[in-house]
């Protein structure tokens, strides 16, 4: 089992889905953690607490670079910085271009790319200095394909991936390492809405969780926030170390088609 004992891994958008995912596997592993996302975080903190590591949360909005810069002040206040950054934190909204709404647009790029590029310039000297780190981008197998509908979202993960590619050969010299997952499906929230909107037009619901499978997934079978957890951990050890710049596919055959 990879163990992270004495690192430090800060998660965005962790108080749910899969960035808790993400976060719970790490602390597992050992690390110290920084949640990140709205609302009271009390629930969340304890859930993580449990596995013995020191656990704090800042409420920043990814969207706006002064909170991301205060948000990593914290961190090197109080944790002595940031070995694993995890940039999770993501919104989706589905319109046709021409109807796509401007507001909507420049929230998507702000909270799913422009706060990769926040987060990961901000980190990366206190990395340098001490000589080890882990960037992993949540991006989205959107990220390599496109949905209709989906333009911002998509623009979005695909910049995720070429910055992931650009900080990966900055750091190929040092034990710093940068890499995107892209997952299929999972059972977000957001995910379970399509469902729902599915089966409100009198299909069964398990039917329609089938369907949304079977058009994209040939697994039949969503990704789960545990299975992504696992991915980073690898990426965290030392058998990861040489896995540089890439984007890794963790979507039941999704790309494979």
């Amino acid at each position: 089992m990879t163990t992270l004992s004495g690192k430090t891994a800060l998660v965005t958008g962790s108080t749910s889905g899969i960035g808790l995912g993400i976060a719970l596997s790490l602390a597992r592993a050992g690390a110290n953690l920084i949640l990140n996302g709205f609302g009271d975080a009390s629930t969340v903190i304890a859930e993580v607490e449990q596995f013995g590591g020191k656990v704090g949360h800042h409420p920043a909005d990814v969207s706006d670079p002064e909170q991301i810069a205060d948000m990593i002040e914290y961190a090197e206040r109080e944790f002595g910085g940031v070995d694993i950054l995890v940039n999770n934190a993501g919104i989706q909204h589905v319109a046709p271009v021409e109807d796509f709404p401007v507001e909507r647009w420049d929230s998507i790029i702000a909270i799913n790319l422009s706060s990769v590029f926040h987060s990961t310039r901000l980190s990366l000297p206190g990395m340098r200095t001490k000589g080890w780190g882990r960037i992993i981008n949540i991006a989205s197998v959107h990220g390599q394909v496109g949905s209709v509908g989906k333009a911002a979202y998509v623009a979005a993960k695909h910049g995720v991936i070429g910055l992931t590619k650009v900080v990966g050969l900055e750091t190929a010299t040092t034990n710093v390492t940068c890499n995107a997952i892209c997952p299929g499906w999972v059972l977000t929230p957001l995910v379970q809405k399509q469902i729902d909107d599915r089966a409100a037009t009198g299909i069964d619901p398990q039917q329609a969780q089938h369907d949304l499978l079977a058009e994209k997934q040939p697994s039949l079978e969503f990704v789960t926030p545990p299975q992504l957890g696992e991915l980073v951990l690898f990426l965290c050890s030392e058998a990861g170390s040489q896995v540089r710049g890439a984007a890794w596919n963790i979507d039941g055959g999704w790309l494979a088609q």
